[in-house]
């Protein structure tokens, strides 16, 4: 991964987890205290703003699992960790507003190409932590014990850092009142699929102001495919959603076979179009390396099946090969009708990028080591774990050490 160092110069002093006042020029020209300058400035407290440049700071250089006693072990014992235990859990600031800020931080540095929701399943040992629950993921093709959570990245070839998470609540979390008190689950929480919490984590950003609207990546397998096109769709959100083979839609372009002939499955209607494919090359930023690959696509315009009296909506079926011999490997729908079929295609491989920084920089982040039970207490973690991961995706310079900050305020 490129270590490039990104540089800026603040007109405003930077303070150190030290709680110490210094030159910019220290360690603020680095990206490192662009970030916190620019996240934490809303904290209308000075030892609020403390905290969260600790625990950024700790989230970056803790070894092991970034839990709260970790990272507290940085800053000193008990007193440290019930602090910061505090800040977290049971503090009352509000997350929404910082990852808004981290969106358009990344905004400032770079145009994103797309938004991309992908789930995160987080394995647990107990069944105490908020949203836990016995649950199938079909990336590992096993059942676990855990939370399931799906976060809305900023992606482009070149890199891609999570701005927004929503939890998935399963029933019991949300109708046993007492159980979800104890969770400081808000009043408000209702039932919802994992779909509907897919789509629903996109929706929360989409309105948050001066973010740019570009499409959105998004897996609607389960089935779900006309309700979360309908809702994204009204709120002016371009869409490009992977889907179930089995899908049904209808042809709509007169000199293709299949037209007139009713709801078809998506995989026989790109099976009638084999001669139609074309290869397109793309570059394969998941790879640890950019490497060029070519795959075989072809799209045809279709209309999801609507009640009668209920407007058609264009849309665009994509369809993938790895092997031209068997049958399409992903397949996609999209409302960008005039897109043509190579940079769609490429596109679309910006999930393989989300998913390659997810496991090589937001594991390392702590996207997945909030160790606490509580709601609000898992938001303001992976918010914060979001803005580490943005730290090292962007190719900051090695952070110090907190005893390197130490020997350096007493200088």
């Amino acid at each position: 991964m490129s270590t490039s160092v990104t540089r800026f110069r603040s007109t405003t002093p930077y303070r150190d987890p030290l709680g110490e006042i210094g030159d910019a020029g220290d360690i603020g020209e680095d990206l490192y205290g662009e970030l916190c300058a620019v996240l934490f400035s809303a904290f209308p407290r000075r030892d609020q703003r403390l905290k969260a440049e600790q625990y950024l700071h700790g989230l970056l250089t803790a070894q092991g699992r970034k839990s709260i006693r970790n990272i507290a072990a940085q800053f000193g014992g008990p007193a440290a960790e019930q602090s910061l235990h505090h800040f977290i859990s049971s503090s009352t600031w509000d997350w929404r507003p910082m990852r808004a800020e981290l969106a358009r931080f990344l905004q400032r540095r770079g145009t994103p190409q797309a938004w991309v929701v992908r789930p995160m399943p987080i394995p647990k040992a107990g069944q105490h932590s908020v949203g836990v629950d016995r649950r199938f993921d079909p990336e590992q093709g096993q059942v676990f014990r855990g939370q399931q959570a799906f976060g809305v990245w900023f992606a482009s070839e070149e890199t891609s850092i999570p701005v927004h998470w929503r939890l998935f609540l399963p029933d019991p979390w949300v109708k046993d009142r007492t159980r979800a008190d104890r969770a400081e689950v808000p009043e408000g929480a209702a039932e919802e699929t994992l779909e509907e919490c897919a789509v629903n984590a996109a929706l929360d950003m989409a309105f948050w102001p001066e973010v740019a609207r570009k499409p959105l990546l998004l897996d609607i397998r389960g089935g779900a495919g006309r309700a979360a096109l309908q809702r994204l769709t009204l709120a002016g959100v371009p869409v490009v959603a992977r889907i179930n083979p089995a899908c049904r839609l209808t042809v709509a372009d007169r000199s293709l076979p299949g037209f007139g002939a009713g709801p078809l499955t998506a995989l026989q209607i790109l099976d009638s179009l084999k001669g139609l494919r074309r290869p397109v090359s793309w570059i394969d930023a998941a790879a640890g390396t950019r490497t060029s690959r070519t795959s075989l696509a072809t799209a045809v315009r279709v209309t999801l099946p609507v009640p009668p009296g209920e407007r058609q909506r264009p849309l665009l079926l994509l369809g993938e090969w790895d092997d031209p011999r068997r049958a399409p490997v992903r397949l996609w729908i999209t409302d960008l009708t005039g897109s043509a079929i190579g940079p769609l295609l490429r596109l679309t491989k910006l999930s393989r990028r989300v998913e390659r920084d997810l496991r090589q920089i937001g594991e390392g982040a702590g996207l997945r080591d909030f160790v606490g039970r509580s709601f609000r207490g898992w938001h303001r973690h992976i918010t914060l774990a979001s803005a580490a991961h943005a730290v090292t995706a962007l190719g900051a310079e090695h952070i110090a050490p907190y005893g390197e900050f130490q020997t350096r305020s007493a200088s």
